[in-house]
């Protein structure tokens, strides 16, 4: 804390000390498992099509998820109580701890939720050349 008289300046200067200055978590939650041999990356995506989902890989650790669904058009006859529906947009970038194969990688999409399987990558470097010690 810095001694200044902004208590709200106090607190969020206090969160950015407890989160390391972190941005926050955006509209999309995930759980990122890692099983062994995959990663397994969970989001729920209530209201969208299959067809409203676009699942990315832009390099071998990086996942990007979004999803997008318009307003219902609305007809001139309708005539509307209440209307609280809107489109909307959801988008998360997720790093991977470990390169993946993206050949492999694969997306299933039931009841709302999104499941991203993701194979790791096996190194098959030998582990570099042994030195004996004279």
């Amino acid at each position: 804390m810095t001694g200044s008289t902004d208590p709200f300046g106090d607190i969020e200067e206090l969160i950015d000390v407890m989160t390391g200055g972190l941005e926050p978590a955006s509209d999309l939650a995930v759980d990122v498992a890692d099983t062994g041999d995959e990663f397994v990356v969970v989001a729920d995506l209530p209201g969208y099509e299959q067809s409203d989902i676009d699942v990315q890989l832009t390099d071998s650790t990086t996942l990007v998820l979004s999803a997008s669904r318009e307003t219902e058009s609305v007809e001139a006859a309708d005539r509307y109580v209440t209307r609280e529906r809107h489109g909307q947009s959801v988008s998360r970038q997720v790093g991977l701890p470990e390169p993946v194969v993206e050949s492999e990688a694969s997306a299933s999409y039931e009841g709302g939720v999104l499941t991203v399987t993701l194979p790791k990558q096996t190194t098959t470097d030998d582990g570099g050349t042994d030195i004996p010690v004279n």
